[in-house]
């Protein structure tokens, strides 16, 4: 038999047509694909390699010219964009001026909303959906959605919502058991009862279509046996769930099964309602490492296919809160970890394992992971709540009502701070200081070395009348020291001069001391302050500083209303540079400083051109 050569410039159009044999082919060739190029730019690999299979089957079901299919989160939608004539470009997935790692309506007319945040897919589709009739338009609206994101509160108010209206949305629930970690919680218990429980694997559509067909009687039979069914159901699974929200509940089916997997699609194009597709797959599929261990290979640098993720010894901030969360923990009954399913990527599988009783990994749930901590500070522990700087977004209403009007001593560690590169725009932690910082009572923390940030920690630990905030970014602790403090985890000079003083906080140091050295050799004496609090703002230290030098220049990976040197616009010789409210573009870390401006470089060039010119 002649070799199966695929050709992705018009597999758009013919995967419809595609044999057995040839879909077999198409599978494992991106498959690897996938392995290759996320091996070399790193991205989301377990995700990607679980819904090869399924992501065909939505192409052969579903005409994407006119139909939507909403990626939740986002990260599993690789083989989507390979399918949509961007095979050519996947090399460039998650480089500069590349390949989004995640859906984004300017790359494609077959990206039909930008995810990168979790749960936010039914909302979307059902939008589609009701667009779609106004306009008297027929077209169907999908919804693929993990166990993991279902965890969140907003996929579940869609679903309320969805289930009692009349539109042709599909929900398809890609059921893997992870999330970024092993799900946990009650709907985690839901689904693997379902999953154990497959006696009840048949269809409504079904049953209906036949029993309806039969002369004079069969609507009566039907209603007879949906009774029956009915109660069947809820003898044999708790599938029922999400019938009772009004939904046409199929499955459980075969994730992996392309042909069973088109069936069950094609009934469900048949209600006339919203409908649940329950899918099972494997993540990591096709690479036993991935499919052994998913949690560590979920979202990956670099590494070697063959040997595998190698744990890096790199002294990063995550590493070191990990750590140190676990030897204070020995130390203090009271110490309570909350996480919003981000455990590894925040360094607390250590503390996980050592005090399981102690750790509350909540699921994709920030909103109810900052009021759970108030109420458990309330009640005399003490609540610390680590999370992504960028998931902290989803619950600054909790952060202003239920802890900083009240007072609440929450401690909070908030990961990824700052510009993080390759995950692009919807991951950038770049707001989190320009919204806290307009909030009463709380204090933020700045740390850029190993001992600063244990510091704020104990410091943290040890308020109790009102909320602090330590922010950290991705990457490696910083070496340097203290030449001189002007407070106590404040501003502190880590290099003394004359003519100019160089402003910020966390690795933006790093520029700082490079552009420095490079206006020595200029003749610019330069100062360098790390601001380390934030909030409240030592405003009369950093005064004198300035009223001490020529020229002032901050530097922030934050947005303008974040800024520090806002305090001191009235100062002719105070300036500022920052992000400008522009999303930041994906690349690394050094590409995205660099097209921003806040690169050394940049920072020499605004010196010189300013300072000369004052």
């Amino acid at each position: 038999m002649d070799k199966i050569i695929i050709d992705y410039n018009n597999i758009y159009k013919e995967i419809k047509q595609y044999s057995s044999e040839e879909l077999n082919v198409l599978c494992h060739d991106i498959r690897n694909i996938l392995m290759d190029t996320i091996s070399k730019n790193g991205g989301h690999l377990a995700s990607n390699l679980g819904v090869v299979e399924l992501t065909i089957a939505l192409h052969r079901c579903f005409n994407f010219d006119v139909d939507k299919v909403i990626f939740d989160v986002g990260h599993q939608s690789y083989t989507h964009k390979i399918l949509t004539n961007r095979k050519e470009e996947f090399s460039t997935i998650r480089q500069f001026n590349g390949l989004s790692g995640y859906p984004k309506i300017t790359e494609s007319q077959y990206d039909f909303f930008n995810t990168g945040h979790s749960s936010t897919s039914i909302s979307a589709a059902l939008g589609y959906a009701r667009a779609a009739k106004v306009n008297n338009k027929e077209n169907y609206s999908i919804a693929v959605i993990g166990d993991g994101a279902l965890t969140g509160g907003m996929a579940f108010e869609a679903l309320n919502d969805a289930g009692t209206s009349d539109e042709k949305i599909i929900v398809i629930l890609n059921d893997n058991e992870m999330s970024i970690t092993k799900n946990v919680g009650g709907f985690s218990r839901h689904l693997a009862n379902i999953r154990s429980k497959k006696i009840y694997y048949t269809t409504n559509n079904r049953v209906k279509r036949i029993t309806e067909s039969i002369p004079f009687v069969g609507k009566s039979i039907y209603k007879m046996i949906h009774r029956t069914k009915t109660s069947i159901k809820y003898l044999f699974t708790q599938g029922v769930f999400f019938e009772e929200l009004g939904f046409n509940y199929i499955g459980p089916v075969d994730g992996h099964n392309i042909k069973r997997l088109s069936e069950m699609l094609e009934d469900a194009k048949k209600f006339n309602g919203p409908v649940l597709l329950h899918v099972i797959t494997k993540k990591g599929k096709g690479y036993e490492k991935a499919q052994k261990w998913p949690q560590f290979y979920h979202g990956v640098s670099q590494f070697d296919i063959e040997e595998g993720i190698v744990e890096s010894n790199k002294n990063t901030f995550s590493k070191v809160v990990g750590d140190y969360l676990v030897t204070l923990a020995k130390k203090d009954e009271r110490i309570q970890v909350i996480c919003p399913a981000t455990t590894m990527g925040n360094g607390l599988y250590e503390f996980y394992n050592t005090y399981k009783k102690r750790y509350f990994d909540v699921g994709i749930a920030e909103q109810h992971a900052v009021t759970l901590a108030a109420g458990m500070a309330l009640g005399k522990s003490k609540p610390i709540v680590v999370m992504y700087a960028t998931f902290l977004q989803r619950a600054y209403d909790q952060m202003l009502h239920d802890i900083c009007l009240m007072k609440i001593p929450v401690l909070f560690l908030i990961d990824r701070a700052g510009i993080v590169g390759a995950d692009g725009e919807t991951h950038q932690g770049i707001y989190d200081v320009a919204l806290l910082s307009h909030m009463p009572y709380i204090e933020i923390l700045a740390p850029s070395r190993e001992n600063d940030l244990k510091n704020m920690i104990d410091y943290g630990l040890k308020q109790n009348d009102h909320p602090i905030v330590i922010r950290y970014p991705k990457g490696e602790c910083l070496n340097y020291e203290v030449i001189e403090e002007l407070e106590f985890l404040g501003p502190c000079y880590i290099k003394k001069g004359t003519d100019v003083v160089l402003f910020s906080y966390n690795i933006t140091l790093t520029q700082l001391i490079n552009a420095a050295k490079v206006l020595e050799q200029k003749g610019i004496s330069c100062s360098i302050i790390d601001i380390r609090r934030l909030k409240p703002l030592n405003v009369k230290a950093i005064t004198n500083v300035i009223n001490n030098h020529k020229f002032a220049l901050f530097i922030e990976e934050s947005v303008t209303d974040g800024t520090m040197y806002r305090h001191f616009l009235n100062q002719s010789k105070v300036h500022g540079l920052n992000l400008d409210g522009k999303p930041c573009p994906q690349g690394n870390y050094s590409q995205v400083l660099n097209h921003c401006k806040l690169d050394d470089l940049s920072i020499v060039s605004y010196v010189l051109e300013n300072y000369q010119n004052r």
